[in-house]
């Protein structure tokens, strides 16, 4: 049997439980909306939207993690690293709805639990393992990529957390929770270095490129490289 890990399917956890993840993924996206207002401007609003397509792409391609296991990029590390928390969840959220709505990847009444898990859990601490880790050790090159990759091991984990104490609150299966957490926790660490060089390699390679469209560390730049000159020859 071949077991793809983190999209939930329909009946897998309760109806109430349902419910209220969908709520709360509600309630997410909205306090998201107002927060991406102040992150968008004319450089984050068309990296969101790339962000977004190469989530989905990479979402599509799995990869072998154990026996009988797959795995794939959840992308919210990378999207919160580019682009800034909200907008990042923001990105994945949309990823995991049209995933789910048109290609019934993840059960349409388990949309709040997945959204909740692989969007909103895995920008939050994915933006803030970056961030306090940028911080402690300073920005370059290879620090960004060692920040970004610790970023998006440590998000997968938690987000594989989340889904445990969903399923400890209102699982419909019969084997225990602890049971349930052995199992997620280790194939999602194995998971999560997979997400982390996904993560590390594209940040870094954006930052080489253009280090102004890393959201993550703009603040932290020298205000000449926030500067971009026209290419030579437009008018």
């Amino acid at each position: 049997m071949h077991v793809q890990t983190m999209h939930i399917p329909d009946g897998f956890i309760n109806g109430p439980v349902s419910l209220v993840a969908m709520v709360i993924a509600a309630l997410g996206i909205v306090i998201c909306l107002r927060g991406a207002r102040k992150q968008l401007d004319e450089r984050t609003a068309p990296m969101a939207g790339l962000v977004a397509v190469f989530i989905f792409a990479m979402q599509m391609l799995n990869f072998p993690v154990a026996a009988g296991t797959s795995g794939h990029l959840l992308g919210g590390a990378l999207a919160a690293i580019l682009v800034g928390p909200y907008a990042g969840a923001l990105a994945v959220s949309v990823v995991i709805l049209v995933q789910g709505l048109l290609f019934a990847d993840g059960g349409l009444s388990a949309i709040g639990l997945n959204i909740i898990n692989m969007g909103l859990v895995t920008a939050v601490v994915g933006w803030f393992v970056f961030r306090w880790t940028i911080r402690a050790i300073g920005v370059s090159k290879p620090k960004v990529f060692f920040a970004a990759f610790l970023a998006g091991l440590i998000a997968v984990p938690v987000s594989s957390l989340a889904f445990v104490l969903e399923y400890a609150i209102g699982g419909t299966g019969t084997i225990g929770w602890p049971t349930v957490m052995v199992a997620m926790t280790g194939v999602h660490i194995l998971i999560g270095i997979g997400e982390g060089l996904i993560t590390a390699l594209t940040v870094a390679a954006v930052f080489l490129a253009r280090p102004d469209l890393v959201y993550g560390v703009r603040d932290l730049l020298p205000k000449q490289v926030l500067v971009v000159e026209p290419a030579k020859g437009v008018a």
